[in-house]
């Protein structure tokens, strides 16, 4: 089931004196982070916060809240993971949160057979590595374009065309 409220990074300390608090992005990177006004300090959504400004610096993010004036209120927020609404994102054809990938269930795209369920995701730069887990063995799927077949977030369903030798199938 999707959340309504997506993980998105963690404010980890203060910046200046006036309040204004640094985040460690858990997306892409921390320009998408510019692309919203409301940001929730829960996953049910009922603390809001309201980004007064909000910039990338390095691979943190420099946002300023709404009524957090001094480095105590700062202070007070740091270690809190923050969330997006959903109804708040856009997201391109072809990328999805990582969150709406674990669990889906895995199917080969010629034989039609279970290969496993998503367990975990692995950003390494060039591209994502899919965790498929499957009666207790984990196997590492690159997650291009010439592996995937469709995605089905709805479903929770994936279909994908392994390499060789990934599913212990040298064929």
């Amino acid at each position: 089931m999707k959340e309504n409220f997506i993980e998105t990074g963690k404010i980890v300390g203060t910046h200046g004196v006036r309040g204004m608090v640094r985040i460690q992005p858990w997306c892409d990177s921390p320009e998408f982070l510019k692309g919203f006004k409301h940001f929730y300090l829960d996953k049910e959504g009922k603390r809001k916060i309201t980004a007064t400004s909000l910039k990338p610096h390095g691979n943190m993010a420099i946002m300023a809240i709404e009524g957090v004036t001094s480095i105590e209120d700062a202070e007070k927020l740091r270690n809190t993971v923050i969330y997006i609404s959903r109804k708040d994102v856009k997201l391109p054809e072809g990328r999805y949160f990582i969150t709406d990938l674990i669990g889906c269930q895995v199917f080969d795209a010629d034989s039609g057979s279970l290969l496993g369920k998503i367990s975990d995701v692995s950003q390494t730069g060039a591209n994502d590595v899919w965790h498929i887990t499957h009666n207790s063995k984990e196997y590492l799927v690159p997650a291009i374009d010439e592996v995937i077949v469709s995605v089905d977030i709805d479903d929770s369903k994936i279909v994908i065309r392994a390499m060789k030798g990934i599913f212990d199938d040298e064929n």
